[in-house]
């Protein structure tokens, strides 16, 4: 007879070695700030925040992006267009803060190939890692700019009236800014996916 682990919440963090920041004086293996000398392409800031299924911000949660480069090219072995020299690895990490807010800097993702060699709109996979919850939620972050968004095959699989949760909103601004807020439930929750 085998004894079966129970469940634990992924959340809330030690910040030293998860959501390092600014709070901490050595050198961070990951950030929210994706940017690199030599990556090329429309640098660009998601913003947003995180909530609850009442609306109710949560400080404490842990997000993580994974993104292609301007080319549409993976900084993984997987992928044989990678550029394997390239600093831009398109992984990033970062807390919320005390308003639930979060921020990556990066560069706007070119089109990756899908099912069956069918480009994807360009689009950013994000992990969102919170209290009480036993795993992490996955979705996508598509840009409202973008018009392969219409022949997306993945955002195609969404019902319509659900697909704006996935789509990022062009603010105002000297700086191209992209917000994206994360509804874990509730009447605007934000669609997840299966993996």
């Amino acid at each position: 007879m085998s004894n079966i682990t129970p469940s634990q919440t992924v959340g809330p963090y030690f910040k030293y070695g998860l959501t390092p920041g600014n709070d901490y004086a050595w050198n961070d293996a990951f950030s929210n700030d994706l940017v690199t000398p030599d990556v090329s392409g429309e640098r660009i800031r998601v913003v947003g925040q995180v909530f609850d299924g009442e609306g109710k911000v949560i400080p404490d949660s842990m997000l993580e992006i994974w993104q292609a480069d301007a080319q549409g090219r993976f900084a993984d072995p997987q992928d044989a267009r990678a550029v394997s020299n390239a600093a831009f690895k398109g992984f990033g990490r970062c807390g919320a803060d005390a308003t639930g807010g979060f921020e990556f800097r990066t560069i706007k993702p070119g089109a990756v190939p899908g099912p069956g060699g069918k480009p994807q709109a360009p689009h950013i996979l994000l992990a969102i890692f919170a209290r009480g919850m036993t795993q992490q939620a996955m979705t996508r972050i598509y840009f409202e700019d973008e018009a392969a968004n219409a022949a997306d095959p993945i955002l195609a699989l969404v019902p319509a009236d659900r697909r704006t949760t996935l789509i990022a909103t062009r603010e105002q601004g000297d700086t191209v800014t992209y917000r994206f807020d994360v509804h874990l439930q509730g009447d605007k929750e934000t669609v997840f996916f299966d993996l």
